[in-house]
């Protein structure tokens, strides 16, 4: 029995690292559709968030279902409360990839390219590492990966600050539109989230695996 109990909590694991792996690919895509001014790209990233939704349902799911009727000990308890805020993260980073996806469409319409920005290419990359190495040091249990994806995320804090004063400076770039820019700081803040949903997964890891 405590074996069928193990596969059921194997089931979870593997349910959220395919939930963080589908979130992961969906910012890509739509950071690089709105990177290299590309619609289908973009068009390809919209519907994607669909699938992030039903997948983090199917482990809330999972996860009551096991609780109610398995009895669960005190370390199966703490992966299960893991899985389900980091389900949300996973999520949540997905909402995110959704709405870069819908802005850059936005100035697509509007402008016909996007303006290139070496800081939000530069920030997304370090994003989706720290997401990435999220999903590695959850599956191995890597608890010093966790605590430096925790201070990468400081990186990113930093970029995000410096894509405020530009865009903010009606003198830099100036040929864009209010829309324009106002839509680019948005993609810059989701992105910024991005990178906090993965340094929650790596708080959460520590705590799996330490308590604090």
């Amino acid at each position: 029995m405590r074996r069928y109990f193990h596969e059921e909590l194997q089931d979870l694991r593997n349910k959220l690292i395919l939930l963080g792996e589908k979130a992961n690919e969906t910012a890509r895509i739509a950071i690089e559709g709105f990177l290299q001014s590309d619609p289908e790209q973009i068009e390809k990233a919209l519907p994607m968030d669909d699938d992030i939704d039903q997948l983090e349902n199917e482990i809330s799911h999972h996860a009551v279902r096991y609780v109610t009727l398995r009895g669960p000990v005190s370390s199966d308890v703490r992966l299960i409360f893991v899985a389900l805020k980091a389900s949300h993260d996973f999520e949540r980073a997905g909402d995110e990839a959704h709405s870069i996806a819908k802005k850059a469409r936005k100035i697509l319409d509007r402008d016909g390219r996007v303006q290139e920005t070496a800081t939000i290419a530069e920030m997304s990359r370090i994003a989706s590492g720290m997401m990435q190495d999220a999903i590695t040091c959850f599956v191995e249990e890597d608890i010093e990966l966790a605590r430096e994806i925790i201070q990468r995320d400081q990186q990113v804090d930093q970029f995000n600050q410096e894509n405020f004063q530009f865009f903010l400076d009606s003198q830099a770039a100036p040929e864009l539109s209010a829309a324009t820019r106002f839509e680019t700081l948005l993609i810059s803040k989701s992105v910024e989230r991005i990178a906090d949903h993965a340094k929650n997964l790596a708080e959460e890891v520590i705590f799996l695996h330490t308590g604090e």
